[in-house]
């Protein structure tokens, strides 16, 4: 990345300071692929069926069973096992949650609270110009490197694009909320599949594009003959 203030490349990055990957790479990456959309999914969808199905108790085993299926798998592949890592810790903090108070709606209860407090973060961040969306991208796309903070128009985007996945994160996370507070245990299941990856891969696309527009604005053009 460039530093927009400067307008000129920093040597000290070296050799290292590669193009960034293409909208559809970083898409992927986040998303682990359409394999990684699937997997994360598969469990809750056991979880939903068994628990219309059957009781609560073989309802969680199912589900966890299959988390560690997935990640096992992943293991014996040698693939990337990052999300199937995330996804069985969440499913398995629900499931022992729900195991333990009897009752189906609190499989969902750790993503609800996680969700709350990762929306309040990330509007906090943003009130006091430390845009969480801005260190995410130093940490996953820029190498760690955190040169946007020298850049207006950046920090600006990147402001923006804070609130408005916080706003986006508690509007979903205030759906569930509501349907677990009312008790509709197969609606909260179906809320917890269609408000996942679909909200989360539109903020994505439109974060990836909107930096992606200011850095090619603000990129140094070459002199003549250079």
């Amino acid at each position: 990345m460039t530093t927009g203030q400067q307008g000129t490349t920093d040597p000290a990055l070296g050799p290292e300071d590669a193009p960034l990957p293409s909208l559809a790479e970083q898409m992927a990456d986040q998303l682990g692929g359409w394999r990684g959309l699937v997997e994360s999914s598969i469990p809750v969808v056991v979880f939903v069926l068994a628990n219309v199905i059957g009781e609560l108790r073989p309802a969680v085993i199912a589900s966890v069973a299959v988390a560690l299926l997935i990640a096992g798998l992943r293991l014996a592949q040698r693939r990337p096992v990052r999300h199937a890592v995330n996804g069985l810790v969440g499913i398995a903090i629900g499931a022992a949650i729900a195991w333990r108070t009897g009752d189906e709606r609190d499989f969902y209860l750790p993503g609800i609270l996680y969700g709350i407090g990762y929306g309040l973060a990330l509007l906090v961040s943003a009130a006091v110009r430390q845009p969480l969306v801005g260190w995410i991208w130093s940490v996953l796309v820029a190498k760690g490197r955190s040169e946007w903070r020298d850049d207006p128009r950046l920090v600006r985007t990147f402001t923006q694009l804070t609130v408005l996945w916080g706003v986006v994160w508690l509007a979903k996370v205030g759906v569930q909320a509501g349907l677990y507070l009312a008790h509709q245990d197969t609606a909260l299941g179906v809320a917890r599949l269609a408000l996942g990856y679909p909200p989360y891969a539109l903020l994505l696309l439109i974060t990836v594009w909107a930096v992606r527009r200011v850095t090619r604005e603000t990129a140094p053009t070459p002199l003549p003959g250079a």
